[in-house]
Formats: structure tokens, C-alpha cells, sequence
């Protein structure tokens, strides 16, 4: 399926826009000579320290949760496209506080998508995550039920709708702001040991930058309701440590096992088997197109593919699996981790 490339839009706005993601995509977006970025969150302080590390009059920065329909209203009037990225993402706090994860992942997603479309904004991107197939925590439905908020948007819009809603799904984002790594590597640093939950367990390893370029996937080529992945390396947490005690040349670095943290799993799927029967293999991603039937199911049934294509989940342990050398390299790509290796180095 090709769908025409669409130009850079001239105004953006990212929501949860001072995360580890929107920080990365509006410094992509200033390079690229986007003319205004709107940064929509609700912490006054990280904005301010963004708005004094960039200093550049192209970025707008607006007081707001997704929660407040009012105030996502104003952020969006006159923009081109929204990144949609505000949410609770913690495991943990989600299991623990559900009812917030509902009101910030399912309310505001609701809130964003009918403030985009009583704009006619072009374009929105929502962000997803692995953890929303075959959810098994708080934090992994509440994501599930915001994609099925923009599909069903979607497909109330059509394909003719002036809004062209789509979503992409990603796992790990490496030294994302409260991932693992950072983690890990603070505990090197301070000399105490390395806290892992399970050593089997894998997950996918994504650089911020194939994020970002996800995003931009999905806004130039997303037909209406269309779910992106990007497909990636993935590695067990065992390797994971083995790489990073190799590179800061600590080999005999405690490590200690403490247990599964609340809901979580052995492994992470990006996509279902249901989800790859229809899809489109773009080489780098996947294209899941969105299921246009209404609820007249009969003629659909009676008179629609029985030959979907069968295969297994996409997920963490059937990807390409990296061993300790291929954790090395990536790592290596990522421009946070070598200044801390450097500063490392420099200070034994």
C-alpha cells in the first residue's frame, strides 16, 4: 500500500513535551527548520529549564494537562500536526494508582483526539507501547484502550476525514528518562550493586533517535487508523549488565537479583499474531491498517478473507536477539551513554 508522503508541517505540537521522547523531536524539528513547536505538559520547572537551555523563539510553551479538555483546546487551535506522547508510563506507579493511569492514558488520549479533530489538525501521531498487547498491567491497558480510542476515531472519521489519525507502538527506549540503563549505570558509578529483577527476561532495545524517526514514519505515510512499529534488536537483561560492566571495565560489579517488580513480563510483544495478518511489511516497520468494518458483521463474515495469513506474536523473544558484543556497539550509538563513559574514564 503507498501512500503519498506529506510535506513538513509548518506548526507542531507536542504533548508531555518535556519527556525524553519531545525533547528529542523538538530539537529533530528546530534542525529541520520547523517554523513554531508547541510544548504542552504540566511541570512548570522542566519547562523553564527547557525554555532556558534552547532559548529559541520558534518554541511556544503552554501550562496544561491532557486531562483538562479546556486547556488542550487552546494549545491545538491554528497547529498542523500533534505528537501525542503525555502519559504514565511507570509499571510500578500505574499498578499502584490505576484510576490516575485511566484518567492521563485513556481520558486525556480521549481528550487530544477530539480537541484535534474540532481543530481539523491534519495530522496526529499517538504514542503506544509494546506493553499495550496483551496487557497484563494497569499501565499496558490503559495504552491498549488509547489506541482503541484513535482507531475508533478513526474509523468514525473515514479515509476522507480532515484529520488522519495514527499510532505507533515501541518497547525499551535506551537511557529514556527512568528506564533501566541509566539505572543501571548509576549504580555502577556509586559503587552499589546492579538491581536486576529477572536475568532471563528480554526486552526490545530501541535508541531515542529510532523513535523519533518512527513518528516521523507515521506522520508522512499513515493512511487513517494506521498502527506503525518499528521493528527492532532485543536482548536479555543478563546480557544487558554483562555489557555494561564490560564497557566500564568493572567485571567483578555486584549483582543483585531482587525479584519481579508488580506485573511484569518475561518478555514484550510488539505485535499480535491477529495484528500481523493484516499488516504490511515495510522492511524497517509494519504497517497494521485499521479494521474498517462497522457492527453489521454478516456481510463481512459471509464475504471477507478466510485466508488471513497465520503466524506467530512479534515479540522480544523471537526477534533478533543480541548477544554481550552486539549490546556493546549499540550502546555505543547512543550520544548520553558515551559521555558517561567518558566521564568515567576520565575520572579513574
Amino acid at each position: 500500500m503507498n501512500t503519498p508522503k506529506r510535506q513538513k508541517p509548518n506548526r507542531v505540537l507536542i504533548t508531555g513535551g518535556t519527556g525524553s521522547f519531545a525533547k528529542t523531536m523538538l530539537r529533530d524539528l528546530l534542525e529541520d527548520g520547523i517554523e513554531e513547536v508547541r510544548i504542552f505538559s504540566r511541570d512548570e520547572e522542566k519547562q523553564d529549564a527547557l525554555r532556558n537551555d534552547l532559548r529559541d523563539d520558534r518554541v511556544r510553551y503552554y501550562i496544561g494537562d491532557v486531562r483538562d479538555r479546556g486547556a488542550v483546546d487552546r494549545a491545538v487551535q491554528g497547529v498542523d500536526a500533534i505528537f501525542h506522547a503525555a502519559a504514565l508510563k511507570q509499571v510500578p506507579s500505574c499498578e499502584f494508582f490505576p484510576h490516575e493511569a485511566v484518567l492521563t492514558n485513556v481520558i486525556g488520549s480521549e481528550n487530544v483526539i477530539r480537541s484535534a479533530i474540532a481543530a481539523k489538525v491534519q495530522s496526529l501521531v499517538c504514542l503506544s507501547t509494546d506493553k499495550a498487547v496483551h496487557p497484563v498491567n494497569a499501565m499496558g491497558m490503559t495504552k491498549a484502550l488509547m489506541e482503541k480510542s484513535a482507531q475508533a476515531a478513526a474509523r468514525t472519521l473515514g479515509p476522507d476525514g480532515d484529520t488522519i489519525i495514527s499510532a505507533v507502538r515501541y518497547g525499551n527506549v535506551m537511557y529514556s528518562r527512568g528506564s533501566a540503563i541509566p539505572l543501571f549505570v548509576r549504580q555502577i558509578k556509586s559503587g552499589n550493586p546492579i538491581t536486576v529483577t529477572e536475568p532471563t527476561m528480554t526486552r526490545f532495545l530501541m535508541p531515542l533517535r529510532h523513535s523519533v524517526a518512527l513518528v516521523h514514519h507515521a506522520f508522512q505515510n499513515a493512511n487513517q487508523g494506521d498502527l506503525f512499529i518499528k521493528k527492532a534488536p532485543a536482548s536479555t537483561i543478563a546480557d544487558l549488565v554483562t555489557a555494561l560492566k564490560e564497557l566500564f571495565n568493572v567485571p567483578d560489579h555486584p549483582v543483585e537479583v531482587i525479584g519481579w517488580r508488580h506485573a511484569e513480563k518475561l518478555y514484550e510483544t510488539l505485535a499480535s499474531a491477529q495484528e500481523l495478518g493484516s499488516s504490511e511489511d515495510m522492511g524497517d516497520y509494519y504497517r497494521i491498517m485499521l479494521d474498517m468494518r462497522d457492527l453489521n458483521y454478516k456481510p463481512y463474515f459471509s464475504e471477507g478473507d478466510t485466508e488471513q495469513k497465520r503466524q506467530e506474536d512479534y515479540h522480544s523473544h523471537n526477534t533478533e536477539r543480541l548477544d554481550v558484543a552486539g549490546v556493546k556497539e549499540l550502546l555505543l550509538t547512543l550520544p548520553e551513554f558515551r559521555a558517561e563513559l567518558e566521564n568515567w574514564n576520565s575520572a579513574q
